[in-house]
């Protein structure tokens, strides 16, 4: 039998509504809107599109969006600099670098200057530092999303065995560091791999969770997953037949219990935890 979908854009709706509903009566309580300000460098397509999509959840979702388009020949100083106004200004909730940026641009120096307060894409070191020690004020986008699609597919976490693919900043270790905390979502016994790891599939085959994050096109095979398993595949990669995944969707879906699809999966939902950021963000400004 196919696994059973795990399908994000129907969750993200459902989250979204819960959040509109929170900034429509934040917003009538304070009379203060929350707002996040995008910044976007460069003419590159995919991150076009991407705050284009945050952008218009925001319109849809009750909170306001600026986005500051600057030419893909800007200096670090001078995106240090609006850097530097979005954080002064009381009005800007929320900061959003998009991500990559263009060759020449010191990525480190450009996030360590967000403010932590500001900081809805948890990047900031002290945000970093936070989440280690189980005390975060904001949870990164796309670990969020995996975690909300388990506790909400009630998928016990407690004592299961994960295994993540990929160690990336924004997606593998984060993910690692919130499965493995105290509470819900939480107390799974975590192992992460990577390029170097000494055969992949025996590891990825005790999995009763696998996530994948590593950004290679079909990449994990039917061969790697434990029957019955929960597969969380967070790859968007660009193929000549369009979007795919990193997991090898029909061959694993015959094996898997539940998988989460490409696209439709986790990538409606890490815009929609980028709203609740912002919100919650707001709400501790106001504070």
């Amino acid at each position: 039998m196919a696994a059973t979908l795990l399908d994000g854009k129907l969750l993200a709706e459902k989250i979204r509504a819960e959040i509109a509903a929170e900034v429509s009566e934040f917003t009538r309580r304070t009379r203060v809107k929350p707002c996040l300000a995008a910044v976007l460098i460069g003419e590159d397509p995919a991150s076009q599109v991407y705050v284009r999509s945050k952008q218009k959840a925001c319109e849809q979702n009750g909170l306001t969006s600026h986005l500051h388009r600057l030419e893909g020949e800007t200096t670090t100083d001078e995106l240090l600099a609006l850097i530097g106004r979005l954080n002064s200004d009381p009005s800007v909730h929320g900061i959003l670098v998009q991500l990559p940026l263009p060759k020449g641009i010191d990525t480190t120096r450009v996030l360590d200057a967000v403010l932590p307060l500001k900081d809805v894409d948890a990047f900031h070191p002290e945000n970093v530092g936070r989440l280690v020690q189980g005390r975060p004020l904001f949870l990164p986008c796309t670990p969020h999303a995996i975690q909300q699609i388990l506790i909400r597919h009630q998928i016990p976490t407690a004592g299961a065995e994960v295994v993540v693919v990929g160690r990336s900043e924004i997606v593998g270790k984060p993910i690692a560091m919130m499965l493995m905390q105290k509470g819900p979502g939480g107390d799974a016994t975590v192992t992460v791999c990577h390029s170097r790891s000494h055969d992949l599939p025996s590891i990825t085959r005790r999995a009763d969770i696998l996530i994948v994050a590593i950004g290679r096109a079909n990449f994990v095979t039917a061969n790697m997953v434990k029957p019955g398993a929960v597969v969380i595949d967070v790859g968007i990669n660009r193929t000549e037949k369009g979007l795919v995944g990193d997991v090898d969707f029909e061959p694993v879906r015959q094996v898997a219990g539940r998988i989460t699809p490409v696209p439709g999966g986790v990538g409606p939902l890490t815009i929609t935890m980028l709203l609740q950021n912002t919100l919650l963000a707001a709400r501790l400004q106001t504070a």
